[in-house]
């Protein structure tokens, strides 16, 4: 039998964007068992509640993460306006829903670029971030930030899109468009990529629904949960259909995320061609008095915000469930039986926000 070594993997690492510590149980190059250890950043955001009233709160929830800033936003507000029973503007939830798509496109990106770094297609890495800087623009364009956009609030979005604006970000979208199918055909069809990604990090459908998978990683396994589905902002008013693989490999993850490219595109169009005209916020009078559970799709996967407020001006908890912590159980997972190798892409097929986990 071989003796078994144990192997630090992070908290830096070539490939990790953020700090996540593993300690890898090898036998020879193999992994047979995989320890976390997580908690590198401490910032106390959710502690904030008691220094910062619910309406200001909203620009803390943003800086959750960078990445996927605006949902957070989003998802805080919603969970604000359940509670005090606010009626969001028709017009402000296609805004939302289109700043959202956005978001995901742009993260979407950012994680081709990172997972194309890792396997060392500098190239590919460099045009996947190209693309992006186009849909950066247009968020810049419209809410005033390329990362922390700050313009959503309780009650509705502090800027609308004129219609020339609206038509001219379709038409960009639509002239990326063959630019994205050439990218994405290299993740999906170059014999190197597919070399490195199929059949590795495994992650079974019964696995993934037990150990709570959600995203992409769990759509890449053949679990088809994606919480848009729910109709929340305008998704309720929109045709879409959750991109689903089933072979349950870094293959299978990465394919999700270049398939989901071109459903957020056909999302924004069917926004673009339905949004009515009208006013984008509603008047917020008061306190929040109750609590909430409030739940969106981020480009990770399923978010969830926990609110309590108990009529005064300062919220009594905020607390954020991320994609990515609930990921991590079954990233484990993954891991246990590949190739030392491997796990550098293996820890990039969940695409691990630890920013977004350690508020």
């Amino acid at each position: 039998m071989s003796k078994q070594i144990t192997v630090p993997f992070g908290p830096q690492h070539p490939v990790l964007p953020e700090p996540i510590h593993l300690d890898l149980v090898l036998e020879d190059e193999r992994v047979v068992d995989v320890i976390p250890s997580i908690g590198y950043v401490h910032r106390g955001l959710e502690k904030l509640v008691e220094k910062r009233e619910y309406p200001e709160y909203i620009y803390v929830a943003e800086r959750i993460c960078g990445i996927c800033s605006y949902i957070h936003s989003n998802t805080y507000a919603e969970g604000i306006e359940q509670i005090m029973k606010v009626e969001v503007p028709e017009r402000a939830q296609y805004l939302r829903t289109i700043w959202s798509e956005y978001s995901r496109l742009h993260s979407h990106l950012l994680w081709l670029g990172l997972f194309a770094d890792g396997m060392g297609f500098e190239n590919l890495f460099m045009t996947a971030w190209k693309l992006r800087e186009h849909i950066l623009d247009d968020m810049e364009a419209t809410t005033g930030g390329r990362v922390i956009q700050g313009v959503c609030k309780v009650g509705g979005v502090r800027k609308d899109i004129t219609p020339e604006k609206l038509d001219g970000m379709l038409r960009g979208l639509k002239d990326m468009e063959p630019q994205l199918r050439d990218l994405t055909n290299v993740f999906l069809n170059d014999a190197s990529v597919s070399h490195r990604l199929k059949g590795i990090g495994v992650l079974g459908k019964e696995d993934a629904y037990y150990l709570g998978a959600v995203g992409p990683t769990a759509r890449g396994s053949g679990v088809g949960i994606d919480i848009r589905q729910t109709g929340y902002a305008a998704y309720g008013k929109i045709n879409f259909k959750p991109v689903v693989e089933h072979s349950g490999d870094s293959y299978a993850r990465c394919a999700v995320r270049a398939k989901e490219l071109f459903t957020s595109i056909d999302i924004i169009e069917q926004c673009v061609k339905k949004i009515p005209e009208g006013p984008v916020e509603a008047k917020v009078v008061g306190a929040p008095n109750g609590e909430y559970f409030s739940r969106a799709e981020q480009p990770r996967g399923e978010v969830v915000h926990y609110i309590k407020a108990n009529g005064k001006r300062n919220l009594v908890r905020h607390r954020v469930r991320t994609p990515t912590f609930t990921n991590i159980p079954p990233l484990l997972t993954m891991l246990k039986g590949c190739e030392l190798a491997d796990v550098p892409i293996i820890v990039l097929s969940i695409d691990p926000c630890i920013g977004c986990s350690e508020r």
